[in-house]
């Protein structure tokens, strides 16, 4: 019997760095490697998915302001918003318009409390069956007039009778104005009779909207007085 050889130098080699032990650890660390990896993978997916909602959210929001500013800017008189385009200088003139509208309203209170002072009493009973009449109307009725493509639209609506009030009498408020009408439609709907005109002007810049406004209340009043 040969007495066994001694381990040679790769035996040692092999036995030293590859062993059962050591191949455990790289198993291990390949299995934290792929984990890590797929987390990091996952976490710049969410990342992506978040900035997409974020920009689709962002331009609905801002497809919403430009449609409040579109309503906003057709509401406003033509003179007070020309050359200016931005939100800011829009709200600000709306601003200014709602400022002057309410100093008007309060004038004209107060010029009509004063005329009421003045009138002697027997004209007062005919003023209260007047104010009765008008009231009503104003109530049942509204007056829009703006501008639109050149021109003036001027929309009266209401839940009166369409023989309630003569429309010819509104046409002719518009004509003496300066404007030109190309179009009148009436409609009937649920919530009452709407009649829409639209007008032509050279210089739509020229009219004055609030006062044209105010007339045509006036002959919608005036009209609710005849209770022939």
């Amino acid at each position: 019997m040969f007495p066994p050889a001694p381990p040679s130098d790769e035996y040692f080699f092999i036995n030293h760095f590859i062993n059962p032990h050591q191949e455990d650890f790289i198993q291990q660390d390949l299995i934290l490697t792929n984990i890590n990896y797929s987390q990091g993978r996952s976490s710049n997916i969410n990342d992506c998915e978040k900035k997409i909602l974020h920009k689709e959210i962002e331009r609905q929001r801002r497809r919403h302001i430009s449609k409040l500013n579109a309503s906003l800017r057709s509401l406003l008189p033509l003179e007070s918003i020309k050359g200016k385009r931005s939100v800011s200088d829009h709200i600000h003139e709306a601003e200014k318009y709602i400022t002057h509208m309410k100093k008007n309203i309060q004038d004209l209170s107060v010029k009509r409390d004063k005329l009421i002072k003045n009138l002697p009493d027997s004209d007062h009973q005919v003023l209260d069956h007047g104010n009765t009449s008008s009231e009503n109307c104003l109530v049942n009725c509204t007056v829009s007039v703006h501008p639109y493509c050149g021109g003036v639209r001027i929309v009266v609506g209401g839940d009166r009778r369409e023989e309630s009030f003569h429309l010819s009498r509104v046409l002719e408020v518009v004509v003496e104005e300066g404007l030109d009408v190309v179009r009148c439609v009436s409609h009937k709907t649920d919530e009452g009779i709407f009649h829409t005109i639209q007008s032509e002007v050279g210089d739509p810049t020229s009219v004055d909207l609030h006062g044209m406004q105010q007339k045509i209340n006036y002959v919608i009043m005036s009209t609710g007085y005849n209770t022939e």
